[in-house]
């Protein structure tokens, strides 16, 4: 795998399009348990990451993912905003001035974004949030040398940690406040890391074929 700052620009819009095509799915999850908002802010915060990257090819990927968590921060509302904002940052930073990534950095850029969501939103897994998606997924990617099979298996984690959301009591956010009333409903955030990954996989697959 060779990512060069066009093609990771190419994932980030692929990303972008899915978040966009789930919006109503990610608002309705979070109608239930939260704000009702979660699919419309992650749609308009994607809709100004692919403005902002457009002509960002010529440039490193460390600084493609930065200004993808620095938009992120401005636009999206609620605590989906600073969180995957922070995210991208610490992927970023983690990648530096590199112009092109392999599945090394793959690892690395999820790693750091774990660390930056539990830093920022003070959280564990089990607390329905997503880092019930994202660290499954982290620690299935750092069992093997990472590969696309990995990738896939790290995924259907990611998956089955959104699954896990369901019988869980909400620790944070507004979804917090129910209490036992937020078991039976899969978390808006989980679900929203778990299709960013699953885009990511596609885009590496097609890529490979």
């Amino acid at each position: 795998m060779a990512v060069n700052s066009a093609k990771l620009i190419e994932i980030l819009n692929l990303i972008a399009n899915d978040i966009h095509a789930n919006k109503d799915f990610l608002t309705e999850l979070d109608s239930a348990i939260g704000d009702a908002d979660h699919g419309i802010n992650m749609s308009k915060g994607f809709k100004a990451v692919t403005e902002k990257i457009a002509a960002m090819t010529d440039k490193d990927c460390g600084s493609i993912l930065k200004t993808v968590g620095m938009t992120l921060v401005s636009t999206v509302g609620g605590a989906s905003g600073p969180l995957y904002g922070t995210a991208f940052m610490r992927a970023g930073q983690a990648v530096g001035t590199k112009k092109e990534l392999g599945f090394d950095d793959l690892l690395l850029i999820l790693d750091a974004a774990l660390e930056g969501i539990k830093m920022r939103g003070k959280a564990e897994k089990g607390e329905k949030t997503i880092v019930d998606a994202l660290e499954p997924a982290v620690e299935v990617l750092k069992s093997s040398p990472v590969n696309l099979k990995l990738l896939e298996e790290a995924v259907k984690a990611a998956k089955d940690g959104v699954e896990y959301t369901k019988g869980i009591i909400a620790k944070k956010g507004r979804a917090s406040y129910l209490g036992e009333r937020s078991i039976g409903h899969q978390d808006p955030g989980a679900t929203s890391c778990y299709i960013m990954l699953a885009a990511v996989h596609r885009a590496l697959s097609e890529k490979s074929s």
